[in-house]
């Protein structure tokens, strides 16, 4: 895989309460990632952007919610894919020293 390709499959971390106790008890972080990525693909691009090692790596797509405006419309936001990576013991990833 190319290096710009690497660089476009990841769109950034997904932090909310549950990945933040994932990554501090189990060593499993959450990543967004473009639709159409791979799980070889998402699992190379994780191991050389992050210099660390994949243990293991589950994939998700998650659903856009229905949504309602004022008029009573309904419409629903684009849904997104997710992926759980799993590192091995001795690897981390800290999200403050990127950027």
């Amino acid at each position: 895989m190319n290096v710009e390709r690497m660089y476009t499959v990841i769109l950034g971390p997904h932090v909310s309460e549950k990945t933040t106790l994932m990554g501090e008890n189990v060593n499993q972080y959450a990543f967004r990632v473009i639709k159409d990525a791979t799980k070889p693909e998402i699992k190379q691009a994780v191991e050389s952007i992050f210099n660390v090692v994949v243990d293991d790596l589950q994939v998700l797509n998650v659903k856009g919610k229905a949504k309602r405006n004022v008029g009573g419309r309904i419409r629903r936001t684009s849904g997104w894919k997710k992926a759980y990576v799993r590192l091995e013991a001795g690897h981390e990833i800290d999200f403050a020293d990127i950027g």
